[in-house]
């Protein structure tokens, strides 16, 4: 019989709470439309909600025990601040694991990276290794991540996001990684920052988290690298950096792209030197995959079989799924789902994609890019020669933040603007033909995921 992954004797004990009735679980959610057989359902207020209210639809679905700030009619733990006492539960789970902890950050590639870890990590030690899910990456989700994962697992891998200075610093406390990767540096979230060195500094806080004699991996190839780099030595890290420079610890020696669009790659790690393929179009991803081999090796996992699951390891929803979908007179087109998010960077990555797909005609569904502030026109305007550099035979701007971008694609690609998903929607689908590939890649407050899934892709 399985370990429950927490007990009401446990939770109480972890939270300062009081237990109405012993209760084990074998999940953690906050969500009442996630809550499923056995979990524990936290009850949290918020601005908008009260978890509360759901209390009923929770036990409803299934849920063994909750905790709550208001005692109710269901088993739970009495606690006198919900949120706290998540806090708290991901604390001690932490405190009670020996497994090795990967904590994640970066301006682009964070959740991506996250995956890959985790693929790596599960073929040499299947069923063993806890990741965050989703995009849990800020106060809430990692805290929940870490109430999640099991006390006996050997490896944990955490995401952590920030849009403000200061955010990492907390979270990365919470995780205390063993490893610290930063992705890569650019202008998400810039208006809150006086400038990209600003960004660099937020996202260094990663390191004030790392445990004694941890290890920080960072991009070589950034020109914030050594901002970087004196942060981790500042906390006593062991700093392993990662790029195609040829000072660069863990470096790419050669790449061949495959017959299927992937990347078969040499690199030189730190203490061997190694070949590999990822699956996934995108030079980005082999960025990625240095990064997460690096942080594998310095882990102690085993690098060959990771190499393997990056080879098998598909897109995600949101983040390069691709799939078929039918068009009105027969026949199928291409679409890469990378609709999740956008920023500067990670529009110039997708466009790369786009540009190496053998497709006779491409058409990129661009959503404009939010929190660039003041040089948000330039940011929007400068991707037009990554647009016209891909190949793209039409371009369908949404949103407002697009007619910088339109102005400046303006007798070099055919382009249409639009309001909103919907409208961006329906002019695809009436130019859509057999053999086409579209990028679809946007923030998510504009909506994309609902292209995507009117395409027949995964839901928004």
């Amino acid at each position: 019989m399985t370990a429950p992954l927490w007990t009401s004797t446990a939770i109480a004990a972890a939270t300062g709470g009081t237990a109405s009735a012993a209760f084990d679980v074998t999940g953690v959610t906050f969500d009442s439309r996630e809550v499923g057989p056995g979990d524990l359902f936290i009850a949290l207020k918020g601005a908008a909600s009260d978890g509360h209210l759901f209390l009923d639809q929770a036990f409803a679905r299934g849920a063994a025990g909750a905790i709550v700030s208001t005692p109710c009619a269901h088993p739970h733990v009495l606690v006198s601040d919900t949120m706290a006492a998540l806090e708290a539960l991901g604390i001690a789970s932490r405190a009670r694991t020996d497994a090795t902890i990967i904590g994640v950050t970066g301006s682009v590639g964070k959740t991506g990276t996250k995956e890959m870890l985790f693929a790596a990590l599960d073929r040499g030690a299947a069923g063993q290794v806890h990741r965050s899910v989703k995009s849990y990456n800020n106060h809430v989700g990692v805290p929940l991540s870490l109430s999640r994962m099991p006390a006996g697992c050997r490896y944990g891998v955490l995401e952590m996001g920030m849009n403000h200075a200061g955010e990492l610093a907390a979270l990365t406390r919470f995780v205390r990684p063993h490893v610290a990767i930063i992705t890569n540096i650019g202008p998400v979230h810039i208006e809150f920052f006086k400038d990209e060195a600003g960004i660099a500094d937020a996202k260094a806080e990663i390191f004030q988290g790392l445990e004694v004699g941890g290890t920080a991996i960072i991009p070589f190839d950034s020109v914030h690298y050594s901002r970087l780099a004196t942060a981790a030595k500042a906390q006593g890290a062991r700093v392993v950096s990662f790029g195609s420079g040829a000072l660069a610890d863990v470096r790419i020696l050669e790449t061949m792209r495959t017959p299927t669009g992937g990347t078969f790659v040499t690199a030189q790690l730190v203490s061997r030197e190694v070949s590999f393929t990822i699956g996934q179009p995108g030079a980005h991803l082999v960025s990625n995959a240095l990064a997460v081999l690096a942080a594998i090796e310095a882990a102690g996992g085993d690098v060959a079989l990771a190499g393997l699951a990056l080879a098998d390891l598909g897109g995600l929803p949101g983040r390069g799924a691709r799939f078929l979908t039918r068009v009105p007179y027969g026949g199928t087109a291409l679409v890469i789902d990378e609709s999740y998010n956008a920023n500067p960077a990670s529009m110039r990555a997708t466009l790369a994609v786009l540009a190496a797909d053998p497709a006779p005609r491409k058409i990129a569904l661009l959503g404009e890019m939010g929190e660039l502030g003041a040089e948000s026109a330039a940011f929007h305007a400068g991707l037009a020669s990554f647009v016209a550099d891909a190949g793209v035979a039409l371009a369908i701007l949404v949103g407002n933040g697009m007619i910088p971008l339109g102005m400046a694609l303006e007798g070099q690609v055919e382009f249409v603007h639009v309001a909103n998903a919907a409208a961006a929607l329906a002019h695809l689908q009436s130019v859509l033909s057999a053999g086409d590939a579209v990028l679809i890649k946007g923030s998510n407050f504009v909506g994309l995921a609902a292209v995507v899934a009117a395409l027949g892709g995964a839901k928004p």
